[in-house]
Formats: C-alpha cells, structure tokens, sequence
C-alpha cells in the first residue's frame, strides 16, 4: 500500500515539474551539471543499474541508501535555504518598491518645484524684457529728438546766414550753405503743420527767390540783351551765381543760359545782316570762321565760370546753327535769281566741312534738354551736326536752275561723309 501511495506521489510531481523542452535547454546553459538525475531524460532503471551492475553489488545496499538518503537531505536542505531566501526577496522587493515609490514623489516634488521657479523665471524675462523694449524705445526716440534739435538748430542759424550772405551776394558761400540748408529742410516736411518749421520753409523758399532775381539781374548788367560785350574776363561773382543757378529753380539756369548765348551771337546777327555782302552764299565760309573764333573767345575768358556740365559752346553752336539755317533760308528766297549751281556746291561742301568739325568737337547731347528752342522737325541722324538742313531748299533752286548735272553734283556733296580738314 505505501509502495503504491510513492509511486503515486512521484508520478504527480513529475507532472508537476514536466517543462518545456526550451526551458530545460535553458536552465541546462545557466546551471550545467554531470548528474544524472538532472537530466531531463532521466531514467530510474538506467540509474539503479548503474548504482548496481551485478548482483554482488546488492550486498551494499544499504550504504548505497544511505548516501542517497544523505543527498536527499542536503537537497532538502538547500530548497529550504532557497525558499526562506525567496521570501526574504519578497519583503526586501516590497520594500526597495515603497522605497522607490517615495523617491518618485520626491522627484515628483523637485519637479514641480523647478517647474515652478522655471515659470517664475520666465515671467521675470518677460518683465525685464518689456522694461528693456521701453527702454529701446526711449532711446530711440531721445536720439531722433536730439537729432531733429541739432538739425532746428543749424536750419535755423542756416536761414540767418544765408539770408545775410544773399544781400551781401556772397555766392561762394551761399552756393555751399544753400545745398546743405536745403538738405536739412527735407528732414523736416513731416513737421510742415509746426508754424516755426513752416514759417523757416516759406524764409527759404524768400532767399532762394531773391537769389535767383539777383543772379538775373547779375548777369544781365555784365551780358545786357542791348549793347555790346564787356570786356574782360568773367568775375568770381558770377561763376559763383552759376553753382548757385545748379541748386535753383532750373528755370534761373535756363534764362542765364538764354541771356548769355543771345548777348554772345547778337554781333553775329549784326555783321551778317541780310543787305551785307558777307550774308551771301559766297562768303559763307566767313560765317563758319567767325564762329570758330567766338568759341576760341568764350573757352579763353568764359570757359572757367560755367559748370562743365552746361556745355555752353555746344549750345552756343546748335544755337548758331540754328540762326544760321533762318538767315539763309530767307536770304536764299530773297535772292533766288541770284543762285546757281556753282555757288550752291560751294556753300554745300563748305557746310558739310563745318558740320564735320562740330560732329567732331560736341557730341550733340544738349539738343534734348529743352534748354533753346528747337526747329520743329528733328534731324533722322543720330548725331545732328552731320545733316545739311539746306541741302533740300538748295537742291529744289538747283533744280530750277535746269543743269542736271550740277544738281547730281550738289546732290552727291550734300550726302557725302564731311571732310574735316581745316
């Protein structure tokens, strides 16, 4: 009966304790052992033969016994040992988790306490950056306000300056001070409804009035429109005036401009009046050489007291051009009967020649500024001195005339490239 109750038991605890063959390999790798009863293929036949190969070996038996008694023990022993250590595991986990779960609360705690000095820190920013763009802008305001000062205040001493200088004439200071007056005035049109600023506006606006009646009334008492030249080379004063005309209404620059070229050829039209005898077609060359020399006269006295950039001789040229193209049309209808072909071939080539050398001396830039006035129907060329204006009305006579060849003559000098050669 106990026998069967053993056999009973043994096979419900190796039931109980039948593993996997994954799990035995593994506790196989972590714990190796050489005894056979840790094997998972252990057979209790095998092993009994083994302990007893023959049968005198029966007769030890009870030693045999004993030793697997003993071993049993120890076994017992060391499961024993294992499980109070699991227990004691146990109660050591419990209290490693309650020992954790109060460092997270702690940590919860510091957390939340740099999380709030984080949120304080951050309104402290917040604060002193505000306090910092107030501070920007009142410095950005306190340099604008000082600078709008500085420039009230030189406006202001500007506007005395300039308004003593004007009725002293001193137009090499005033040339320098306007500029600069005006410079400062175009800081202030947002501050036009200030009476003060508006009241120093309209002061300026006065001198640089005043400033342009002078220079005209200047420059038409040493070039008056009647009588002749004044000797002598131009005065400071009036090169001067002209740095100031440059900053002025550009009609100020374009009446001294009219003025002077009008008093500069007023001679021109008195020696080749139409009932001289050097107006005909004979003597135009005479025409061409006077110039040449008024242009040499105006680079030796006038050439130094206008700006390079109002190219006065160009002007004095195209303007000379232009009357010369009205003088001898009109004399050209008057005297019609008197033109052959000869002498239109003659003024042809000598015209041509002429405007070779304006061609090559002026590149024509002043005719699109609207300074003097223009004939009606502009040249096709690209540079205008290179067109005979002429050429048209002296071929049309030519062709009353009734020589065709002399026409083909004129016709052909009229269009063929200038020669230039003096």
């Amino acid at each position: 009966m106990m026998e069967e109750e053993e056999l009973e038991f043994v096979e419900e605890l190796e039931a109980v304790l039948q593993l996997t063959p994954d799990v035995q390999l593994a506790i196989e790798q972590v714990f190796p052992s050489q005894d056979p009863l840790d094997r998972a293929d252990f057979n209790a036949v095998e092993y009994i033969n083994t302990l007893f190969p023959t049968e005198q070996s029966l007769a030890n038996i009870d030693e045999v016994v004993n030793k697997i008694r003993l071993k049993i023990r120890r076994l017992d022993d060391n499961i024993r040992t294992v499980v109070r250590g699991q227990t004691n595991v146990g109660q050591d986990g419990r209290q490693a988790l309650e020992e954790a779960q109060k460092a997270i609360q702690q940590l919860f705690g510091k957390i939340k306490d740099i999380k709030d000095k984080a949120e304080k820190s951050e309104q402290m920013v917040k604060e002193i950056t505000r306090d910092i763009k107030q501070l920007d802008h009142a410095k950005r305001h306190l340099t604008t306000s000082i600078t709008t000062l500085n420039h009230l205040h030189m406006l202001a001493g500007g506007v005395d300056s300039l308004e003593a200088m004007t009725r002293r004439r001193q137009y090499g200071e005033v040339a320098n001070l306007l500029q600069g007056v005006m410079n400062v005035l175009e800081h202030f049109h947002r501050y036009m409804g200030i009476p003060q600023i508006r009241q120093l506006s309209e002061r300026v606006k006065a001198a640089q009035t005043e400033l342009g009646q002078q220079i005209l009334a200047d420059f038409e008492e040493a070039f008056p429109s009647q009588g002749t030249k004044r000797p002598g080379g131009p005065s400071n004063v009036l090169r001067d005036a002209c740095l100031i005309a440059n900053i002025l209404d550009p009609r100020i620059k374009q009446e001294i401009i009219k003025k002077f070229i009008k008093q500069h050829l007023s001679e021109y039209l008195v020696l080749f009046q139409e009932n001289q005898d050097v107006a005909w077609l004979d003597k135009i060359d005479r025409r061409y050489a006077w110039i040449k020399r008024q242009l040499v006269d105006y680079e030796e006295k006038y050439g130094r007291m206008f700006p390079r950039e109002w190219y006065m001789a160009e002007r004095i040229a195209v303007e000379f051009c232009h009357i010369t193209r009205t003088e001898l049309a009109k004399i050209m209808r008057t005297r019609a009967k008197e033109i052959e072909v000869k002498l239109l071939l003659f003024a042809i080539q000598r015209t041509t020649n002429f405007e070779g050398f304006l061609a090559k001396r002026f590149s024509g830039c002043t005719l699109t500024d609207g300074t003097l006035k223009k004939p009606e129907s502009p040249p096709a060329s690209t540079n205008p001195f290179l067109e005979d204006e002429a050429a048209p009305e002296m071929e049309e006579l030519a062709m009353e005339k009734g020589d065709s060849e002399q026409v083909s003559l004129v016709c052909v000098s009229a269009r063929s490239p200038p020669d230039v050669r003096f």
